[in-house]
């Protein structure tokens, strides 16, 4: 069964962490995003993956290969330009050959894919649309349904007054192909805004899939961190590659770990991580692989990727940091920052309040307190 996944935006919410890496390669619990997210289709009968990319894709290539590593059959097709969400599934229309998920490649959730599956061929639909309820519908897309579930209504951001239903639009779909035909060629073209109620003004049946599964949108910078803080604690089904060091401590492969290190769990270490004395680290965290921690430092509530060096009696709070930095004594890093890769952060910094700091930035000894 064929699957698309839309992998065309920009990431620019996480940025710098995505100047380099496309927001679907991110790494989640020390595993590119996009690569567990092919696993479990697979592990749900879908073998035949297509994403359409518009933003590094030499790096999907280099990282996903044609998916024999992955077990499914991987096209990475290119856009020529941005085409929008409808218009990237029409540019590989040709390929596609009976029903079709589509997928936002930035959406984390244990959806029962062959539960939905069933549910869209029972009521001979053409679209259907996974639905998840939120608190606060307004700043998401509204779709109103009726008793049995077939969609009446879209409607995008709505004002409070215009709210009938807490079901939003959770970014899974099927379609049957015959109803990209509605989808201009060529042209940038949205589901949202564009397939989806011009297929509703048509009569086209359409059905809304609601349910409780696990859902949110792994591109801004605190959801970011609630994820990696959900799957350590089991809030959502997603596995990682790991075996158990004590209760809440995982462990990917060899580590070197001071007899007086202190963890606070849950917290997952990387392949090769170092640990050196009075190190404290403060779950929910992840250590990248290889990532070095000097003497002294403390880790709170962060996600560290790969091949970071620490110096001495350092803290990081709340923030994300990207691969390959050098990090000096005595630094501070908390209130939401974000540090790109291959970054040289001089002893006694302090960066916090969302600071972000852009990819190979050099700061000199005791130059920033932010």
């Amino acid at each position: 069964m064929n699957a698309v996944i839309l992998v065309g935006g920009l990431g620019t919410r996480l940025r710098p962490l995505t100047v380099h890496t496309p927001k679907p390669l991110i790494p989640l619990v020390n595993q590119p995003f996009i690569e567990r997210m092919i696993e479990n289709l697979r592990d749900q009968g879908i073998d035949e993956v297509i994403l359409a990319v518009q933003y590094l894709a030499e790096r999907f290539r280099a990282v996903l290969g044609d998916g024999t590593r992955l077990g499914v059959r991987l096209h990475i097709i290119e856009e020529p330009e941005p085409r929008g969400t409808a218009g990237a599934v029409k540019h590989v229309a040709a390929m596609l050959d009976g029903t079709t998920f589509v997928f936002n490649g930035d959406v984390l959730t244990d959806l029962d894919l062959q539960a939905m599956l069933q549910a869209h061929r029972a009521r001979q639909s053409q679209i259907s649309i996974a639905l998840t309820p939120v608190d606060d519908p307004t700043a998401f897309g509204l779709v109103e349904t009726d008793a049995e579930q077939r969609i009446r209504r879209f409607v995008e951001k709505p004002r409070p007054e215009q709210i009938t239903t807490n079901m939003i639009n959770a970014g899974t779909y099927i379609i049957e192909p015959a109803v990209l035909e509605l989808v201009p060629a060529g042209r940038h073209h949205m589901f949202e805004r564009g397939l989806f109620p011009d297929a509703l003004a048509a009569g086209i049946p359409m059905y809304g899939y609601p349910s409780d599964a696990y859902w949110t949108d792994i591109g801004k910078p605190q959801t970011y961190l609630d994820v990696h803080r959900d799957i350590l604690l089991g809030r959502v089904r997603h596995g990682f590659r790991a075996t158990r060091l004590r209760d809440d401590v995982w462990l990917e492969g060899a580590a070197t770990i001071d007899p007086t290190v202190q963890f606070d769990g849950p917290v997952l270490l990387g392949a090769g991580v170092t640990l050196e004395a009075g190190v404290r680290i403060v779950g929910p965290s992840v250590i990248g692989a290889g990532c070095h921690i000097g003497a002294g430092s403390t880790i709170v509530h962060s996600v560290l990727w790969a091949r970071n060096l620490l110096g001495t009696d350092c803290v990081i709070s709340e923030s994300v940091v990207g691969a390959g930095n050098t990090i000096g004594s005595r630094v501070v890093i908390g209130a939401g920052a974000l540090i790109g890769d291959d970054c040289r952060i001089g002893a006694g910094n302090q960066l916090m309040h969302g600071v972000r700091l852009w990819p190979s930035a050099h700061i000199s000894d005791d130059a920033i307190t932010f």
